[in-house]
């Protein structure tokens, strides 16, 4: 009896083994694709900012309390139209004094020609007469220049896009008060990474995501580069054109992708396929080999294959690392029920 119970949980034990071994000798389970022919696109990915072609910003560069306001935010205006008016109190009393002045100046020269006339006095004092008179004169004229700072006007014909800041503010000197700008034709400008640049050039074609129109196909052209990029950002400046019927508007901040090249008949593998430049093949035997590929445009989903694959190869997706070459698997067709 004691026999044949060790004999029984002999045959267990062995039962056992063999079916582990038999479990995992067997080979794994593997998804594969084939390589698809499909458009590719080579872009380059940058965030913009919805700008009218023309525009100015307009600030003070004195620091002074804001007195007036037109209140014309979404209202045409000249070049030369009074926007706001700040507190010119002590500037204006200043140019009294220099008119006081230059009054005392004027009799004080007026005096001294009788005086010269009747030769009771020298030249030399009708010339410092006359001197502080000049002197005085210059004064006033700079002050008068002075007094135009205090009073903010368009620089340009358009439309006051923004206003900022209200009346009893203090205006500190570069404080943006005013958006002037013609609202058509718009563009976007973009900052695009010093590393992506060399591959833009005018004419290419941009295409357009904006949360603010998610179903609408947008696009822009790119017009122009700025010639001299940011050396601490790293970035350079890149203008695109809108156009006319763009729904964009000025302010807001679409993201972009240039297309900088692209095949309309390329072969193509998803993403999840590579591991670098390297993909898995199934042979006929159904054994997984590593296969160095070259490729062609990267793409955010697929990549374009432009040798090592052919048509009908059996490709594992997604990349498997735990594959070794020459593994023995049993390939299943992606999708496949």
């Amino acid at each position: 009896m004691r026999f044949l119970r060790y004999l029984v949980l002999f045959s267990a034990f062995v039962a056992a083994v063999l079916g582990w071994y038999w479990w995992s000798a067997r080979p794994p389970v593997v998804e594969f694709i084939r390589p698809k022919n499909g458009r590719a696109a080579e872009v380059v990915y940058a965030t913009a900012v919805v700008e009218p072609v023309r525009w100015a910003k307009v600030t003070s560069i004195v620091r002074k309390r804001i007195v007036t306001l037109c209140g014309c935010e979404g209202m045409k205006v000249k070049k030369g139209d009074e926007l706001a008016e700040l507190d010119s109190g002590d500037a204006r009393a200043t140019l009294a004094e220099l008119e006081a002045r230059q009054a005392l100046a004027q009799s004080d020269r007026k005096r001294a020609q009788q005086l010269l006339e009747r030769r009771v006095v020298s030249q030399q004092v009708y010339d410092k007469a006359q001197s502080e008179l000049i002197r005085v004169n210059a004064m006033i004229a700079a002050q008068k220049e002075r007094l135009l700072d205090y009073r903010i006007v368009s620089p340009m014909d358009g439309v006051v896009l923004r206003q900022d800041g209200s009346v009893g503010e203090v205006a500190e000197p570069g404080d943006i008060l005013f958006w002037i700008g013609q609202p058509q034709p718009l563009q976007l400008v973009a900052e695009v990474n010093e590393e992506d640049i060399p591959k833009v050039t005018k004419g290419h074609l941009a295409l357009i995501r904006s949360d603010a129109f998610p179903d609408q196909e947008l696009k822009a052209e790119v017009s122009s580069i700025t010639p001299k990029g940011d050396p601490v950002l790293k970035n350079y400046r890149v203008y695109l054109d809108l156009p006319e019927n763009t729904p964009l508007l000025i302010g807001m901040t679409p993201e972009i992708n240039i297309v900088t090249r692209e095949e309309n008949d390329a072969t193509l593998l998803p993403l999840a396929s590579f591991d670098g430049s390297v993909v898995q093949m199934v042979d006929a035997k159904n054994r997984v080999s590593r296969v160095e590929i070259k490729t062609g445009i990267w793409g955010t989903r697929a990549v374009e294959v432009v040798e090592g694959v052919g048509a009908d190869a059996r490709i594992v997706f997604p990349y498997r690392p735990d594959l070794t070459d020459g593994q023995k698997v049993k390939p299943e067709a992606r999708g496949a029920q």
